[in-house]
């Protein structure tokens, strides 16, 4: 399947393109960026340099993904949601003098595969999102988030279990869920953890 890329997509000559990804209008696409196959990278987004992006993802309009954030299989960004690299940041040095790349070290979020960050969430470098989360739309997460969690507001929160569906999970009993849609069932080992049966 041919990659499609927008006219007015600016994709450095160094990034590498999946076969079947289409990047779409005024998309910025920086050096050493690795997108997988089969993605959609939507109207205005920006990925920064190096950024590793795996297959099947879908990369909504406006988000900004900056380096050096890494993204599994599957993996959906929503629509204006930023994934950011500066635990402190600054425009200037103490001195007044502009800070360049040398002034900061770059940290990045990492998304596992299946997992879904929603419109206008703001993921706080360093975090992991683990695989098949969900984050809600406008969340701001600031601490690692355990697969198949849904997690919300500000600072963002577990507040359900999810499948691999998306939707939320209904309590069994006995530390048991299951999806409402596909029948899956879950097993709830921790506070914290969750896995496939």
């Amino acid at each position: 399947m041919a990659t499609r890329i927008a006219p007015s997509a600016e994709v450095d000559a160094t990034a590498t393109i999946g076969d079947g990804s289409s990047i779409w209008h005024l998309v910025q696409i920086r050096d050493g960026v690795n997108v997988g196959e089969n993605c959609i990278v939507g109207r205005g987004a920006y990925i920064g340099s190096g950024v590793k992006v795996g297959d099947n993802c879908k990369i909504q309009n406006y988000a900004l993904v900056y380096e050096p954030a890494e993204l599994g299989n599957g993996v959906f960004i929503g629509p204006a949601a930023v994934l950011t690299n500066d635990q402190f940041p600054r425009a200037v040095n103490p001195d007044g003098s502009l800070k360049s790349a040398s002034d900061w070290d770059a940290v990045g979020v990492t998304i596992g595969d299946g997992a879904s960050i929603g419109a206008r969430a703001v993921c706080i470098a360093p975090v992991k999102i683990g695989k098949w989360a969900l984050v809600a739309a406008g969340a701001v997460v600031t601490k690692d988030v355990p697969d198949f969690a849904l997690v919300a507001g500000v600072p963002a929160k577990r507040i359900r279990w999810v499948g691999r569906m998306g939707v939320p999970l209904a309590d069994q009993g006995d530390s048991t869920w299951k999806c409402p849609q596909s029948g899956e069932l879950y097993k709830q080992t921790s506070p914290d953890r969750l896995e496939q049966i």
